[in-house]
């Protein structure tokens, strides 16, 4: 019975996952939990993070392993793990600053912003929103794996399942796009 989970791809296995099979999580994360610790790693410096990042990765993946479709739109099962581990890893930072700031203490008198300066923020922020919300899902997706989550076009191109070309291409699309819809 060994063999035959030795010859599936990880996308039979998440799919084995879905329908309780343990075994198939247990050779899911022999196979991937050490590439995914590395690369959790090379964003996090903090073992303790990594390590749980990674029992919250594979506890979401027994849980949502249904979810799991395995089409062009999802990407391969590395990159639909990838996914889940990246999410639980900006989790814990937020988690981190959440419980690591403190209420600022003015050390000198407090200087208010002008009224026109808030209103001119205010007034970007809302431009700069009605533009990402007209721009096309996938180049929201794109600028938000490079922008907000800081992704390579590499990471970004496994972690959505499209070419780094067309990551590129979709960046230079959507930086066009808002630069015409912000000016």
């Amino acid at each position: 019975m060994k063999r035959s989970l030795d010859a599936v791809d990880e996308g039979e296995l998440v799919r084995r996952v879905a329908r309780g099979d343990r075994r198939a999580f247990d050779e899911l994360y022999r196979r991937t939990a050490p590439w995914l610790e590395v690369r959790l790693r090379r964003r996090c410096a903090d073992p303790d993070v990594v390590a749980d990042v990674l029992q919250e990765t594979y506890m979401s993946v027994w849980r949502a392993a249904a979810s799991f479709t395995g089409d062009e739109t999802q990407g391969s099962a590395v990159g639909w793990l990838w996914t889940i581990a990246a999410h639980r890893l900006v989790d814990a930072f937020r988690r981190r600053a959440r419980h690591t700031q403190l209420p600022p203490v003015p050390l000198t008198e407090t200087v208010m912003p002008a009224a026109e300066d808030e209103v001119m923020a205010a007034r970007v922020g809302q431009e700069l929103e009605q533009a990402l919300a007209l721009l096309p899902a996938e180049a929201r997706e794109v600028l938000r794996a490079t922008v907000l989550d800081g992704f390579s076009i590499r990471e970004t191109s496994v972690l959505l399942g499209v070419p780094e070309n067309t990551v590129k291409s979709r960046i230079r699309r959507a930086r066009i796009a808002l630069r015409e819809a912000l000016s």
